[in-house]
């Protein structure tokens, strides 16, 4: 149903304020997620599972890490419902209010040694807050910027968010191996580690401040405008009951579309600081400085595969991601294995940058499938779902097919394996690009239709 006004483009200045707001919330938020994953897999088998064998104190560290996913679908489901109510602004604050609370308070828990078992109890309940929280960031940062920007140019702004993620990697793994270089092995694991949670709080305070500076998104506030005319007093259907109904489809689609984005993503940047200094004898520091490389690579490729997107389509780029990961898993390991600095910091930024290929024109992709009053549950749902059977497990599966099989190759096999799925998810979705974001309300569930004429107007 197409709207009798089009949304104007926000003045030129505001438009990267808005991608600024979103890219810094987002940041935080990930280096708040990422530094658990992190300091998973480096210390806190040892602090909070000091009783284990090593490689099942590392299994137990990684459990309560695939907790904070288990708690993204409810975070999606709950921000998604009010953020397709209230707007996308408001349940963006709370978000990160939530994450960055959650990750300082992890910076001040006692360990094992001081409370016993109640200590990973703790840490779990905190993981808990952070995956509730980060279930409900992804949506309203990507939408927020898709909604503000041009349509022409929607891959590349959508982008923008994304980098989120690998900026945050880059920022934890940053603080991390500056630590480990100047701290005794002894000193960061009695109280190095709790400084870089503590400095969540402080990067909190700067994230609200411009978050709070920014508009809502024009797109909301008119497909709101419309429905309580339209309503009429009558009570608006729940937004997780219009996407299960109208867009049941696209829900499973994105759902796929993330299994091999999501697992290769934690097998490069996490499970791999398990492996390369288990099996491939490299040292922690050398798996870390691996990761900060390849994680600022990835954070510089990412705005150029949605660029691309914009020109080619999200489909065509997205498929050729998920295809070049599951391709190069076997040479991945292989290169880790050689325990060459080199080598270990090629196979993880071209893991990354192929990783890119899928997550740079997710944004879009995602924000196009749904119309305006679900757009947020849609979204959210459908990536965040996914995130339980993929991201969660995928350092437990990896760390214990490393275990029983002793190799690499079953490894690798789970991600191809993951890398055919998302395959046959994409390339049964319909192409996104063209769609105007505007053109539909959602009350009646159709989804703008695909045109050449739709790129040149404006969300």
């Amino acid at each position: 149903m197409a709207s009798g006004t089009t949304t104007a483009p926000p003045p030129p200045a505001s438009l990267p304020r808005i991608v600024a707001a979103s890219l810094i919330g987002t940041t935080i938020e990930w280096y708040d997620f990422f530094l658990y994953g992190s300091a998973a897999a480096l210390v806190f088998n040892k602090l909070f599972f000091p009783d284990s064998d090593p490689l099942v104190g590392t299994l137990l560290s990684f459990l309560t890490y695939a907790v904070g996913f288990a708690a993204r679908p409810l975070g999606a489901l709950v921000f998604g419902h009010y953020g397709d109510r209230l707007g996308r602004k408001k349940l963006l604050v709370l978000s990160l209010l939530l994450m960055g609370g959650a990750t300082f308070a992890i910076g001040l828990l006692p360990t094992h040694a001081t409370v016993g078992a109640a200590a990973p109890v703790l840490l779990t309940v905190l993981r808990l807050v952070q995956g509730f929280a980060l279930g409900g960031e992804w949506g309203g940062a990507v939408l927020l910027v898709s909604e503000h920007g041009d349509a022409r140019r929607r891959g590349f702004w959508a982008s923008w968010p994304q980098t989120g993620a690998p900026a945050g990697q880059l920022l934890a793994t940053g603080v991390l191996s500056l630590l480990t270089a100047v701290l005794s092995d002894d000193a960061f694991g009695t109280w190095g580690w709790r400084i870089p949670f503590l400095l969540s709080g402080v990067l909190v305070l700067v994230g609200l401040w411009i978050r709070l500076s920014v508009d809502e998104s024009p797109v909301f506030k008119e497909a709101r405008e419309r429905a309580e005319a339209r309503r009429d007093g009558a009570q608006e259907k729940l937004p997780l009951v219009s996407v299960l109904r109208h867009h049941w489809r696209d829900v499973l689609v994105a759902m796929g579309a993330r299994m091999a984005e999501n697992i290769s993503y934690y097998v490069i940047t996490a499970f791999i600081l398990v492996y390369a200094t288990t099996s491939a004898g490299v040292s922690k520091q050398t798996a870390l400085n691996a990761v900060l490389i390849g994680s600022a690579v990835h954070f510089a490729v990412i705005p150029a595969w949605g660029a691309l997107s914009d020109r080619v389509g999200r489909r065509p780029v997205y498929l050729l991601g998920a295809a070049g990961v599951g391709l190069w898993m076997f040479p991945f390991f292989a290169l880790v294995d050689t325990g060459s600095f080199g080598y270990l910091i090629l196979a993880v930024t071209v893991g990354l940058v192929l990783h890119g290929a899928m997550y740079a024109p997710q944004a879009a992709f995602f924000a196009e499938m749904f119309a305006t009053r679900m757009r947020y549950s849609g979204a959210s749902i459908g990536a965040q779902f996914a995130s339980v059977a993929a991201g969660a497990p995928a350092p437990l599966i990896a760390t214990a097919l490393l275990k029983d099989y002793g190799g690499s190759t079953p490894i690798a096999l789970y991600v191809i394996a993951a890398a055919v799925l998302t395959l046959i998810a994409v390339g049964l979705g319909r192409e996104t690009r063209h769609r105007d974001l505007a053109q539909v309300d959602g009350e009646d569930g159709e989804t703008p239709a695909a045109s050449p004429a739709a790129e040149a107007r404006t969300v």
